[in-house]
Formats: C-alpha cells, sequence, structure tokens
C-alpha cells in the first residue's frame, strides 16, 4: 500500500525530529506540502527550513539539535559543551561549534553560531555522541572540553576555564589521565599542569 506524502512527511519529521524541504527532494515530494502542513498546524516552523511536528516537546538543548542538523560536521564546543555537561554557570547566548580548520564558512540563519576552527586530533578526538529530540549531536567530552577551554583561555576568559576544571574533578566526570591526555592533545599541558597538581 502506498503512503501519502503527508504521511510520508510527518513519518521523517517523527524519525529525525525535523524536517528540512531538501529531506522531500529524495521521495519526489513537492516542498509546498511543509508550508500547507505548517498552516494546517500538523508542523511548526521553528526556522528558515527547519519544521518540526507541532506536539513534538521542545527540550532545553533544542538550539543545540538545531545548529547540529544545520551544520552537520561541527561538533559542539567550549561554553556550549560546558553548558550541556552541567559544568558552568555560564548560559550562552551563541551555540559554539567547532569546524575544521580548512572548511569554508557556512550559511547558517536562524541558529547564532560562534564558529571555531580545530585542526588534527584537537578536532577529531573526545566526540561524543548524543541523541536530542530525535537528531545525532555531536559534542565534546567534558575533559576535552576543560583543555579546549584553557587553550581558548584568551576568549572566554581563564575563570571559566578554572570553574570547569573544578566541577569536572569535583563531580568526577573525568580522570586525571583524561585530562592529561587532552591537554597534550591541545598543547595546553604546561598551561594546565599547576591548576591540576593544586586540585590533587
Amino acid at each position: 500500500m502506498k503512503i501519502s506524502p503527508i504521511e510520508k512527511i510527518i513519518s521523517l519529521a517523527k524519525e529525525g525530529g525535523i524536517i528540512r524541504p531538501r529531506d522531500l527532494d529524495a521521495y519526489g515530494i513537492p516542498r509546498e506540502y511543509l508550508r500547507r502542513l505548517s498552516v494546517k498546524g500538523i508542523l511548526e516552523r521553528q526556522s528558515r527550513g527547519i519544521y518540526t511536528l507541532h506536539e513534538v516537546e521542545l527540550t532545553q538543548h533544542h538550539s543545540l539539535m538545531q545548529a547540529c542538523k544545520r551544520l552537520p560536521k561541527g561538533v559542539v564546543c567550549l561554553l556550549s559543551a560546558l553548558r550541556y555537561h552541567g559544568l558552568t554557570t555560564q548560559a550562552p547566548f551563541e551555540i559554539w561549534m567547532a569546524i575544521d580548520r580548512k572548511a569554508r564558512l557556512p550559511k547558517v540563519e536562524g541558529v547564532p553560531l560562534h564558529l571555531v576552527r580545530f585542526s588534527g586530533e584537537a578536532l577529531t578526538e573526545g566526540i561524543e555522541r548524543h541523541r536530542i529530540e530525535g537528531v545525532d549531536v555531536s559534542v565534546y567530552c567534558p575533559a576535552k572540553t576543560v583543555a579546549d577551554c584553557f587553550k581558548y583561555r584568551n576568549k572566554i576568559g581563564l575563570d571559566v576555564a578554572l570553574e570547569a576544571l573544578r566541577e569536572c574533578r569535583r563531580e568526577r566526570r573525568c580522570t586525571m589521565d583524561d585530562l592529561w591526555r587532552y591537554a597534550k592533545i591541545c598543547r595546553v599541558a604546561n598551561v594546565i599542569r599547576p591548576y591540576l597538581e593544586a586540585l590533587s
């Protein structure tokens, strides 16, 4: 039995959490259906080109999901990763995402992003995959995030990096070995050493 375009759109939205006009192209469904379903109240337009089912309960990490859907090769980092892991009192307005040093700057509308360029192991190591509202989101692990905070302490502030280190150790979110490993990868072992020694 052939399913209707509307049923297919609803099933795609349930599977992926959100649906974009280009998601319909593979199924030969006209993009106009998204607008029609939005007018009927079945879909809700979150931002330009992003729709969700109307009854979907939005989580506190909804903006992370939107950013990762718009920038699939990006990794949530620094302040946004700290916030995700509950290691900071900071509430960043923008979503901080790491992209490859050689990648071109993407045009992302509707989600405020702060892009940081990483390369080599600093980009690829320590990535965790989490599922938020049906979308796979890449976030750096707590130990890698702390090392990144020390690397970018001039951008985010040394106080934020120290707070993250204290919280990470207090809540036992990582081991000293993990912190040392990522500090070496991020080339901040000498910077972080006195703070780690003070905590141990």
